[in-house]
């Protein structure tokens, strides 16, 4: 049950189905609201699964070639954390055969599809807890929540005071995972997904769930059933508890996110950035280090414009770090446009069509970043060397280095444009070999063992024999 090696070739695209294209009106619901309204937690505006397919062009145009859907089960919530059927796709965003439409297309133009698992906890009209609610301590299905006392109100409190809920928010009733007929369900409902074809699980909240022997069937069920499926766990912190042969992968690998964002908000040094990403690159074995799931955005943080107050410059800097490190970047749809937006709800804005609504340098920089990282080896296999770091002038250096072939990775992590010299002895770049930067145009020759190159304020190269 290794790690399935396709992730570390992999490009993530998270997608937000209610909010990235529509592609059949005629599932919409009656009070569906117009494309590109306020963002709240409860209106809707129309994406589906169509629109994911009729999409798919401008995913393979971009370069990815995974995508990470948010929620698509029936559910009572616009996001779909709240499931009622774990069998059934939520009927707003189309049929079973949508989505093995969906599979087939992305499948057939070499793209994965990882679904999210929400097995922490239930929505409030899941069979089992609706069972509770009208039967009470007569229920069957009692035991596979954590019941306090009857009755049990679902409703009226403004918490959970009955039963257990995530964030004890009544509408989420947190399983009971010790019960084996809770287990037996969720297994089923692991092993029937990956039997329909999809690649992998992100897990939502799986530390909830704390109990190794849970994740230990749960990581045997869905190998059983496709050993290359991808398992990555939300994890927000650095723990090598949860990777291995009894949990995930991977994890999704916030703490990165969170080192990029405090250097280029100019909230912590540069010396203290280097420190936390090369530890993190120490925490994990490496196949996991090498799975782990690179997010700049997801849908429970800000947008990464926001986070950088729409600075270009740091936005790119901060894309060219993250496809740069060992695992698989993500992009949260539309960030690749300039798509602004604060915490949830906000962030979950409709995509814009509009092409005039983009940003199409930061788009062509995405897309470069990924071109660039698919046809280079050693960005997705290579080892990481730091080469030098100048907390004076902002100059971090590291390089990717895989058998033959070296990457040099020159930031400018200041204000100020820097004229840099950098020894590349080690590199096995010898005199009068000329460099290339895979992010512009420049052409750099070594000579008496260094190269010399000025990089602007924020600014970035990839350097390549």
């Amino acid at each position: 049950m290794t790690v399935p090696p396709w992730v570390q070739d992999a490009i993530f695209y998270q997608i937000f189905p209610d909010r990235f294209a529509n592609g059949d009106p005629a599932n919409d619901p009656v009070n569906v609201e117009p494309w590109g309204s306020p963002p709240t937690r409860r209106n809707y505006q129309g994406g589906d699964l169509r629109g994911v397919i009729q999409k798919l062009d401008y995913l393979l145009d971009l370069g990815v070639n995974a995508i990470y859907l948010n929620p698509i089960f029936h559910s009572t919530a616009n996001h779909r954390y709240h499931t009622i059927d774990y069998y059934r796709i939520d009927p707003f965003l189309g049929t079973m055969e949508d989505f093995r439409a969906l599979l087939d297309a992305t499948h057939a133009a070499g793209v994965r599809v990882v679904l999210d698992g929400v097995f922490n906890h239930s929505g409030r009209g899941f069979f089992a807890f609706s069972n509770v609610l009208e039967n009470e301590e007569c229920s069957p299905y009692k035991d596979w929540y954590h019941i306090h006392h009857y009755p049990v109100d679902a409703f009226s409190q403004a918490k959970s005071n009955d039963y257990e809920a995530w964030w004890r928010l009544k509408g989420l009733p947190k399983f009971n995972t010790d019960n084996p007929q809770v287990r037996a369900y969720l297994m089923d409902v692991a092993r029937y997904w990956v039997e329909q074809g999809i690649d992998g699980w992100r897990l939502d909240v799986p530390d909830e769930i704390d109990d190794d022997s849970f994740w230990a069937e749960f990581r045997h069920t869905v190998k059983n059933a496709n050993p290359d499926a991808y398992l990555v766990g939300e994890i927000w912190k650095a723990d090598p508890r949860w990777v291995g042969e009894g949990h995930f992968d991977g994890l999704m690998n916030y703490p990165l996110r969170e080192a990029i964002l405090d250097l280029l908000a100019e909230d912590g040094s540069l010396t203290e950035f280097a420190q936390q990403v090369e530890k993190l690159l120490s925490v994990y074995p490496r196949p996991n280090l090498y799975a782990m799931y690179l997010p700049l955005g997801s849908h429970d943080t800000e947008r990464l414009s926001t986070a950088l107050e729409g600075d270009l410059a740091k936005i790119k800097l901060a894309l060219a770090f993250q496809f740069a490190f060992p695992g698989a970047p993500a992009v949260y749809y539309g960030d690749e446009v300039g798509i602004e937006g604060g915490e949830d709800p906000d962030n979950r804005q409709a995509f814009p069509w509009d092409e005039g609504e983009w940003n199409h340098e930061l788009r062509a920089w995405v897309q470069h970043l990924i071109a660039t990282r698919k046809a280079t080896p050693a960005l997705r296999r290579g080892d990481f060397q730091r080469l030098a770091l100048d907390a004076e002038t902002g100059c971090y250096v590291f390089s990717r280095t895989l058998g033959g072939e070296s990457l040099l990775v020159v930031a400018n992590c200041r204000a100020e444009a820097q004229q840099v010299n950098l020894p590349v002895a080690d590199l096995n770049w010898e005199d009068g070999r000329v460099l290339n930067d895979l992010l512009g145009s420049g052409h750099y020759p070594v000579s008496e063992g260094l190269v010399s190159l000025a990089i602007p304020p924020w600014g970035v190269s990839w350097l390549a024999a």
